[in-house]
């Protein structure tokens, strides 16, 4: 502990007196400083232990002492040490009665006890109380080693939160909470989601203190990893301020967790070329080759079905990549995760219905709503554009992967985030009309039909849609008009010779239904 005016008084060898302010003997001393100034204030920072002999005050005067310690009691000023015998044999009245009224401690220093000594009591026992912080955080950084080697993050939160007598949590890259102690911090900790995602836009290291009325304790929060994007986060919440101690234990354990989630560059660069590797073999219709290559790397990924995820953003895709890791490495699951060599596109290999590819949706229909409300966050990675393959098996790979590409090129176009093929497989092909490159086929195609109809010689296009939609059922199409159905022969007789094609070509029929619809959906 640091010293305190209270252990001062019961220093032996000091003999001081205490005249006021009893009951606040127990707040630390910082620094025993001597000023005979008659105002010291502009000088002090607060905690000191103010040493006087009133060589330039009028300690008796009531009025200019009530001035004097008013002031000193609002600098922070923890105690003011009155040496008797020099210019006062005795402490003034005046002087006690405003110490007494500010709650400001007064020591009365008999004559000979100097100055000097008081100042070297308080030195060594900052000096004492450092070495004391120093060596019992050595003896945490040891104890958080062991644990952080044999218990892994688990025993490493559990010391840390003994030695700061608080809380401590980690959480992941998506900002989930993957370990805490106490037990019961966790629930605490899951309330910190929305600052640990501010904390993570910052570039590491990092650090933010919550606290407040809301909150019931002080939350310390620092990011863990040393990339642009924080890797992780530690949360540690107490009741107050933490001493040298508890921050010798606090920052052991950063450079620890530091450690322990942070892969080296080089190993992680070596896994991304075995998954490349991986990948192209899968992609070749060599998928014994790719488990040979894999080993236990991926686990039975490879065996089981999974789904291919393209994503690609000109201005990176760590977000999505952070959260499908981190969800895998939560759930236990192995994952693919290989930029493609643009940089631009994300291959993503996960177990169907697994967390990963769930935290891909789930990333993805995040920014969705971010950039359709046009949020600030929806700035980074504001161009992501996700395609997601159907279920495939081992052999089907090269098949998936077309699939999300399909998929990412409808996203594209329509300006979604997330397209999944299945939905497209489900659905209509008449949404794909739309695009602006069908639209001016299906133009140039029909024009010459409009071109006729607008000389008020005929109604052709109205005709060829009726008799498409009755798959060339003279009488019934006729009939949808109301006209003849020698009219109509001729109508369609006409149609063909201003296209110069043949309506008996079952591929000039589809061309111009689909033509005929894409110009109704405008």
């Amino acid at each position: 502990m640091p010293p305190t005016l209270a252990s001062l008084v019961h220093h032996s060898a000091l003999k001081l007196t205490v005249r006021a302010g009893e009951g606040r003997l127990d707040v630390p001393v910082r620094w025993a400083h001597v000023s005979e100034l008659a105002d010291p204030v502009p000088y002090m920072e607060g905690g000191e232990l103010l040493l006087i002999t009133a060589l330039k005050l009028d300690a008796e005067n009531p009025e200019a002492m009530r001035r004097y310690v008013r002031r000193l009691a609002g600098a922070g000023v923890v105690g003011l040490g009155f040496a008797v015998g020099v210019n006062y044999d005795e402490t003034p009245k005046a002087l006690v009665d405003a110490a007494e009224a500010e709650g400001l401690p007064l020591l009365e220093v008999p004559r000979r006890t100097p100055f000097l000594a008081i100042t070297k009591a308080v030195s060594a026992a900052i000096a004492a109380d450092q070495y004391r912080a120093v060596t019992a955080g050595f003896a945490a950084q040891r104890e958080l080693t062991r644990q952080a080697q044999s218990e892994g993050p688990e025993g490493l939160l559990a010391v840390l939160a003994a030695q700061i007598d608080g809380w401590a949590a980690l959480y992941d890259a998506s900002g989930a909470v993957v370990a805490a102690a106490p037990e019961w911090a966790g629930r605490r900790a899951a309330r910190l989601t929305a600052d640990v995602e501010r904390l993570r836009e910052r570039a590491a290291p990092a650090s933010s203190v919550v606290g407040g009325p809301e909150h019931e304790d002080r939350v310390e929060l620092h990011s863990i990893g040393t990339g642009r994007r924080p890797r992780a986060a530690l949360a540690v919440g107490t009741a107050a301020a933490l001493g040298t101690a508890e921050r010798y234990a606090l920052y052991s354990a950063i450079a620890l967790l530091t450690l322990t989630t942070e892969r080296s560059r080089s190993l992680q660069a070596a896994e991304q070329r075995i998954g490349a590797a991986v990948l192209r073999m899968l992609l070749a219709g060599q998928p014994d080759h790719a488990r040979a290559v894999a080993g236990d790397l991926y686990g039975g990924l490879l065996d089981a079905p999974y789904r291919i995820v393209l994503a690609e953003c000109a201005s990176g895709h760590a977000g999505i990549a952070d959260a499908v890791e981190a969800a895998a490495a939560r759930s236990g699951e192995s994952v693919l995760a290989v930029p493609e060599s643009d940089g631009e596109r994300l291959v993503v290999l996960a177990a169907d219905g697994g967390a990963a590819v769930g935290a891909c949706v789930d990333y993805a229909a995040a920014r969705e709503t971010a950039r359709a409300a046009q949020e600030p966050s929806a700035g980074e990675e504001d161009d992501l554009v996700v395609g997601l393959s159907a279920p495939a098996g081992p052999i089907a790979a090269a098949g998936a992967y077309k699939q999300a590409e399909q998929a990412l090129s409808v996203a594209r176009r329509r300006g979604r985030v997330l397209v999944e093929h299945e939905q497209l497989a489900a659905g209509s092909v008449l949404p794909l009309l739309a695009d602006d490159a069908v639209r001016a086929f299906a133009d140039g195609l029909l024009r010459a039909l409009h071109e006729h109809d607008a000389t008020g010689r005929g109604d052709l296009v109205a005709s060829l849609r009726a008799w498409l939609s009755r798959h060339g059922q003279w009488d019934a199409a006729a009939a949808d008009l109301g006209v003849h159905r020698h009219t109509l022969r001729y109508r369609m007789r006409r149609v063909e010779e201003i296209l110069g094609r043949s309506l008996d070509d079952p591929d000039v029929r589809m061309e111009l239904w689909l033509a005929l619809k894409a110009t109704s959906a405008e």
